[in-house]
């Protein structure tokens, strides 16, 4: 499994990814790990609004939207799984 680092507001509807770090130091960082935008949290990209500004965000069992200028602070990991090993035997 590899893992690509990128900021929240990037990724599309119906992906999961987990917080890696805030990178804003202002106010909204302590509002954003007050939500639980914390390190390790896993998020889910519901849907954006009609506009495409606010998005939101599955966190810790509650839907949280958030501008793009607050997402774009937001370092995510992304999960990607890696190719099939065709030549690995189960054994049952």
């Amino acid at each position: 499994m590899t893992s690509k680092n990128i900021s929240l507001n990037n990724i599309p509807s119906g992906m999961s990814v987990t917080v890696k770090d805030i990178t804003s130091q202002s106010d909204i960082r302590r509002r954003l790990l007050d939500m639980g935008f914390t390190q390790g949290a896993h998020i889910m990209t519901l849907y954006k609004s009609p506009f495409g500004d606010p998005t939101a965000y599955l966190v810790r069992g509650a839907v949280v939207a958030l501008r793009e200028e607050d997402s774009s602070n937001i370092s995510v990991l992304e999960e990607k799984q890696s190719q099939p090993d065709h030549n690995r035997v189960l054994v049952c």
